[in-house]
C-alpha cells in the first residue's frame, strides 16, 4: 500500500462533496424526502467508490500505474473521514485513552491522556491554511446550521459527530488554534460516576433524589472539570415520560440521541449571524422560546451571559427541576458569578436584585473539582467536593454547605438539608447505606 497523499484526499473529498450536494439539490427539486444522516453516509461510500474508480481510469489512460486495492481502501476511508469525520484528526478521536487535543498551528499538536499524561504527536495538516479549511468544513456540517470560520468570524464552537467539543480561533492568534475536549462518556449514569470515584455513594443517592424531587440544580466547576458529564448523568435520572428542552451554544449534551432514555427531547442551539450580520438568535431568546414549548424541564448546557436572568426567572416561576452548568472556582463563588452575569445582561440587574432572584430560583449548587492526585502517580481525578443548599436571602444569598470535603479529602454530609423530607420520598436520607 502506498502512503496516503493528503492533496489527493482533498481533491477526492471536494469531488465527492460536490456530487453529494448535487444529489441533495436534485432530491429537493423533485420533492423527494431528504436523506437521513445515516443514509447520506451510506450514499457517500458509493459516491467515493465512483470517484476513485474515475481516478483509476484516468491514471490508466495517462499510462500511470493505478492504485492497488489496499491503497483504494485507504483513500476511501480517508475521504469518508474528511467528509463526515474530522480528517486527519480522526485517529486521535478514535483513541479511547485520549481526553484532550490542543493544536497551535498545523504541526504543533498535543494530546492529553485520561491518566494526566501529555504528548506531542504528528501534524494534522500540511499547512495552517489546510487546518483552517478542515475547521471550516467541520463548521459547515456540524450542528443545526452552518457556522462560518473566517476573518469576519474568527471564533468557532461546535460539537463533533462523536460528541466531542471543539473550540477554534484564527486571526486573534499568530496561527490558527483549536482545542478538542473528548466526550468520553456519552451515555453516562450516576452509577458510573460512583464507580469511577467522581461522586461518593451517598452524594450519588442525594443527587438522584434531588433530580427526581424536581430541585433546580446548578453544576459549577473550572474548565474541563467534568461539568457536562455530570449534567448528562443527572439528566439521565429524569423519568422517561418527561418532555425536556435543552438550550446550548453548540449542541453537546446529545440527550436526544438516546430515545430509550429520553424519547421527548427538543434540542435548541444558538444561531450565529450570517455574513451580513443577520439571523442571530441568542441563548436568552432560546430560553424564552423554550418556555412556550410545554417543557417538563429546561436544561441550559452552559451559562455564560445574559441568558442567566431569563433562566432564573423561568426557574422561579414554576419550571422546577431545571439543570445548568456555570464556570466557578467554588460553590460559594457561584452566587457572585451569577450576579456579575446579571449585571452585564440587557436588564442590568443590580446585585441585590440578582441575589434575590437566585434565592428564589436555585435549590442546590454542586461543585466538581478537577485535580491531579499525585499520591496515586499523578492520575487526573474529578470529584464532587461541595454541595450548597440555598436557604434564603439577606442582602446576599444565604446558603449552607450540606456536603463538604473532610480532612482526608473525602466529601461528607456537613449540614442539615432543609428539604430532607422531600428527598426521603425519593429514597435519600443522610447516612443511609
Amino acid at each position: 500500500m502506498t502512503e496516503v497523499n493528503h492533496q489527493l484526499v482533498k481533491r477526492f473529498r471536494q469531488d465527492a462533496g460536490d456530487r453529494i450536494a448535487e444529489q441533495r439539490r436534485l432530491d429537493q427539486a423533485s420533492g423527494i424526502r431528504a436523506m437521513t444522516p445515516e443514509d447520506e453516509r451510506h450514499y457517500a461510500r458509493a459516491v467515493i467508490a465512483q470517484v476513485l474508480e474515475d481516478y483509476v481510469r484516468e491514471e490508466i489512460s495517462q499510462g500511470r500505474a493505478p492504485l492497488d486495492a489496499q491503497s483504494e481502501e485507504g483513500y476511501a476511508a480517508a475521504v469518508h473521514a474528511a467528509l463526515f469525520g474530522v480528517g486527519r484528526l480522526q485517529p486521535l478521536l478514535d483513541n479511547p485513552d485520549i481526553e484532550n487535543v490542543d493544536i497551535n498551528g498545523c504541526d504543533q499538536v498535543f494530546v492529553g491522556y485520561a491518566d494526566g499524561r501529555e504528548e506531542r504527536v504528528d501534524p494534522v495538516a500540511e499547512t495552517d491554511e489546510e487546518l483552517v479549511e478542515l475547521i471550516q468544513v467541520l463548521g459547515a456540517y456540524s450542528g443545526l446550521s452552518s457556522r462560518p470560520f473566517d476573518s469576519a468570524n474568527p471564533q468557532l464552537d461546535l460539537r463533533l459527530p462523536d460528541g466531542s467539543r471543539l473550540s477554534a480561533v484564527m486571526d486573534v492568534t499568530r496561527r490558527p488554534a483549536l482545542s478538542i475536549r473528548r466526550a468520553r462518556l456519552g451515555k453516562v449514569f450516576l452509577a458510573d460516576l460512583v464507580s469511577n470515584g467522581t461522586v461518593t455513594p451517598e452524594i450519588g443517592r442525594f443527587l438522584s433524589a434531588a433530580v427526581r424531587a424536581r430541585k433546580n440544580i446548578m453544576i459549577a466547576g473550572s474548565t474541563n472539570a467534568g461539568k457536562t458529564t455530570l449534567l448528562r448523568a443527572l439528566a439521565n435520572e429524569i423519568p422517561a415520560d418527561e418532555r425536556l428542552i435543552t438550550v446550548e451554544r453548540a449542541l453537546e449534551l446529545g440527550l436526544d440521541q438516546f430515545p430509550e432514555l429520553h424519547p421527548n427531547v427538543v434540542a435548541f442551539e444558538e444561531r450565529l449571524p450570517n455574513s451580513e450580520g443577520q439571523g442571530y438568535i441568542a441563548m436568552a431568546e432560546l430560553v424564552r422560546r423554550s418556555l412556550r414549548m410545554n417543557p417538563s424541564r429546561v436544561i441550559v448546557g452552559e451559562v455564560l451571559g445574559d441568558e442567566i436572568v431569563t433562566m432564573l426567572n423561568a426557574m422561579s416561576q414554576g419550571n422546577d427541576g431545571s439543570l445548568s452548568t456555570i464556570h466557578a472556582n467554588s460553590s460559594q463563588e457561584v452566587f457572585n458569578r451569577i450576579s456579575t452575569y446579571a449585571l452585564q445582561a440587557t436588564e442590568r440587574l443590580p446585585i441585590e436584585a440578582s441575589q434575590m432572584l437566585i434565592a428564589g430560583a436555585v435549590n442546590f449548587v454542586v461543585f466538581i473539582h478537577r485535580r491531579n492526585n499525585y499520591a496515586s502517580g499523578g492520575r487526573l481525578q474529578r470529584l464532587v467536593t461541595s454541595i450548597r443548599e440555598v436557604n434564603g436571602v439577606d442582602g446576599r444569598v444565604l446558603s449552607s454547605e450540606v456536603f463538604a470535603e473532610g480532612p482526608d479529602g473525602v466529601p461528607r454530609a456537613n449540614a442539615t438539608i432543609s428539604c430532607d423530607e422531600e428527598l426521603a420520598a425519593f429514597g435519600y436520607r443522610p447516612g443511609w447505606g
